[in-house]
């Protein structure tokens, strides 16, 4: 009989529970924030100081998103502290703020053996995972979800705290005192944070903490209002002045600067350099080889770089890939290998006795391609690291470094850096391990940072995703579709970053050991958000050579895309307004239906007529009442400089809304991203390496590029859900449908103008 650990453990779950119930059992962590001279530690969350500045912790990388004024904001509201007296500092590395959330929707990533033994097993096992490992990462729209409880009771019991200290002074009960605006009153008593944070912090936190009746929200506005933030970003003033530190702001006493060279991506390897050819340079101060790069560190980046230049670094590698062989190999298995299917709503299959219309779909390599480089500082002494990064996952990237240098990971302290972007792209942490090696090889202070050409080289783009679409259509009405299924040929992405994340693997052991598995991740978003009878969908795991990974929208990005394109065919085959055709598929989704009737009322929707331009497109991330949910009219036009967005409309459903600024700014950013996608150029290989190796050769949207933009978020009582990827989704079938609109082209490949108009 072969002995698994799933089946040790489920089988100590039916004979008594005590090896999982050991497992599973909760655990406390102690708080991680150190006080400064003057401030009072209340929790893992929050301190008060002297001069009642309350100084937040925030577990979450931030990288624009506005996580930093958030948790801040969800403090304050609960707190009652003035928002002018509101402090940030990043947390370190804690079990205590383990993303639990994120753990649970990747358990498959980081034990597979033992994910959907139940769903409350999958939960306890990720409560457990997120603390012990100490799993903060920042992804997948997670931190409203993970935090705002946690800071809210952290934030009612210092409430309480400071409250109970106010009362007992004042001799009355501290349920009669009023916290608010960073003081705490009773009739004509007062008395700031400031003079009571010591006393108040000896206290004991009630259990449970008083939350206030109502959660923080604030009201959605119209689309063209314009009003001041209740609660102004906290990074904006220092992102304006310079004073914000990033990686590449970190100086250290005797710190030199490195630049690096990679291979082609895969498996290639460093087989020679002009050494001598570096020797006229000045400045610098070591070369450090690798098996797979080569660096070179010097007084100034530049010359660092100007090294690297003149030493001509050479690499092999074993199997390059080239873009004609990426397509014709995903077009192999998605016409001829077998399918495994990874969803089935309905009647499924059997929903489908016949296909009555079937299109194809390609989505091409894309690049996350931050303005931000990889970049980080380092120092190695004594057998201890100092590592000063930005990264989403910060203890996954401690564990990392502390393997290459072959100490133990509690002889690494990171210190969380923010970043300029990211898009998913500092989940992986190639440039942790590197600057480790290098800093101990030159045996000083040193600062790694990626040059663009290897920014595009080596950073893990989302894969390609070829996918064939068949519909059933009702005899009875006319366009109505009975069946769906879909046929997707991806590689299994999300298990491949799972094994370099979570297993340490290099990128080609954990393409190696992944090859062939099903991956419902890589797949997300194959089954639609409209109410059909049958729906099935297939993943067709396909090996293509080239390590891949996550980019903003991730696998919502081609599934929306071919779905939302492939109903507007079916639309227009059949003679049916689009809008309406998809409200009649909606069923039960109120909420879904609302935000498609209010963006075509803020684009002025003409039921997408010949020539008109326009198009539209919904989107719903996530599932239940935490979904997030988008829909979107493009304007466009074909000129004599080529294809033109002029207005993007979209109408938002995030639930209850905590900054209104902040979910704006995020849908408004996700547009811009998904213009690029839709009208970028295509990200080309040849024999492995990109065929432009500059920022500007991306074809990205400029601020002359961006449309006009119409956004209205409406009301909910619903739990808040991310904004961050749904304008990102939603816009390039919009611009395709809107382009089939005005010129009767249908576009079917992403970029749309892979094959020009």
């Amino acid at each position: 009989m072969q002995i698994t650990r799933r089946g040790i453990l489920a089988g100590a779950a039916a004979g008594g529970g005590l090896l999982i119930a050991w497992w599973l059992m909760p655990r406390s962590y102690a708080t991680p924030l150190v006080a400064a001279k003057g401030e009072h530690v209340f929790g893992a969350w929050l301190k008060i100081a002297r001069d009642g500045v309350v100084s937040v912790a925030v577990p979450q990388l931030e990288m624009g998103q506005g996580i930093t004024t958030l948790l801040p904001q969800i403090v304050a509201y609960e707190l009652g502290a003035d928002w002018r007296q509101i402090a940030v500092e990043p947390a370190p590395v804690s079990g205590a703020y383990g993303n639990i959330p994120l753990a649970k929707k990747w358990i498959a990533l980081w034990d597979p053996s033992f994910a959907g033994l139940s769903e409350r097993t999958d939960a306890l096992m990720a409560e457990r995972f997120a603390g012990a490992q100490r799993f903060t990462a920042t992804a997948d729209g997670t931190s409203l979800a993970a935090y705002e409880l946690p800071c809210r009771e952290a934030a009612a019991a210092a409430r309480a705290m400071l409250a109970q200290e106010a009362a007992s002074r004042w001799g009355v009960t501290w349920e009669e005192c009023e916290v608010e605006g960073g003081f705490v009153r009773h009739g004509e008593q007062r008395a700031s944070f400031g003079e009571l944070a010591e006393a108040a912090a000896r206290y004991s936190p009630p259990d449970p903490p008083p939350l206030r009746p109502e959660p923080p929200r604030e009201a959605p506005l119209p689309a063209d209002a314009e009003v001041a933030p209740v609660y102004p970003r906290l990074d904006l003033p220092s992102k304006v002045d310079g004073s914000w530190r990033f990686a590449g702001d970190v100086r250290l006493p005797g710190m030199v600067f490195a630049s690096i060279r990679h291979g082609p991506t895969g498996d290639s390897q460093l087989t020679g350099f002009d050494r001598d050819a570096a020797a006229g340079i000045r400045g610098l101060a070591g070369i450090v080889e690798s098996k797979r790069w080569l660096a070179v560190a010097a007084e100034t980046w530049w010359s660092a770089e100007a090294a690297l230049e003149a030493m001509k670094p050479r690499f092999s590698t074993s199997a390059p890939v080239s873009s004609n062989e990426l397509a014709a190999r995903l077009d192999t298995f998605l016409t001829g290998a077998k399918g495994i299917t990874i969803a089935e709503t309905g009647l499924g299959a059997e929903a489908m006795t016949r296909v009555d219309m079937g299109r194809r779909y390609e989505v091409e390599l894309h690049h996350a391609a931050p303005v931000e480089t990889a970049c980080a500082a380092a120092r190695y002494a004594d057998g201890r690291l100092d590592l000063w990064i930005a990264c989403q996952a910060p203890e996954q990237a401690r564990i990392a470094a502390a393997r290459a240098l072959g100490i133990a990971t509690e002889d690494v302290a990171l210190y969380p850096m923010p970043a300029g972007g990211s898009f998913d792209s500092r989940l992986e942490h190639d440039h942790a391990i590197e600057i480790a090696l290098i800093a101990r090889e030159l045996g000083r202070p040193v600062q790694l940072t990626w040059p663009r050409r290897d920014e595009l080289i080596r950073s893990r783009p989302r894969p390609p995703v070829w996918m064939l679409l068949g519909a059933q259509v009702s005899e009875s009405e006319e366009g109505a579709i009975d069946g769906l299924r879909l046929r997707i040929a991806t590689p299994p992405a999300a298990r491949e970053f799972g094994k370099r994340l979570f297993g340490n693997l290099t990128p080609t052991a954990a393409m190696r050991e992944t090859t062939g598995d099903a991956d419902p991740l890589a797949c997300e978003g194959a089954v639609p958000p409209y109410e059909l009878p049958g729906v099935v969908a297939e993943h067709v795991p396909v090996d293509i050579g080239l390590p891949v990974g996550r980019v903003r929208g991730n696998a919502w990005g081609p599934t929306t895309f071919a779905i939302e394109c492939f109903i507007d065919e079916i639309a227009a085959k059949y003679g049916r307004e689009p809008l309406s055709f998809r409200i009649a598929m909606l069923g039960s989704d109120v909420r879904l239906a609302a935000c498609l009737q209010r963006a075509a009322q803020l684009a002025g929707w003409d039921g997408g007529a010949d020539q008109s331009g326009q198009g539209l497109a919904i989107a719903r991330i996530g599932d239940g009442p935490d979904a997030a949910r988008i829909a979107c009219v493009a304007t466009a036009r074909q000129g004599e400089g080529g294809v033109r967005v002029t207005q993007l409309a979209a109408a938002v459903d995030i639930g209850r809304i905590i900054n209104h600024d902040i979910a704006r700014q995020q849908i408004e950013g996700g547009l811009v991203f998904g213009l690029g996608v839709a009208l970028g150029n295509p990200f080309k290989l040849r024999a492995g390496m990109p065929e432009n190796l500059d920022y500007a050769s991306l074809g990205l949207p400029t601020l002359a590029d961006c449309p006009q933009m119409r956004i209205e978020f409406l009301p909910s009582e619903a739990p808040p859900a991310d904004p961050g990827e749904l304008g990102a989704v939603v816009v390039p079938p919009a611009i395709a449908n809107a382009l089939f609109s005005a010129t009767g082209l249908r576009l079917r490949r992403l970029p749309l103008l892979s094959d020009g108009i």
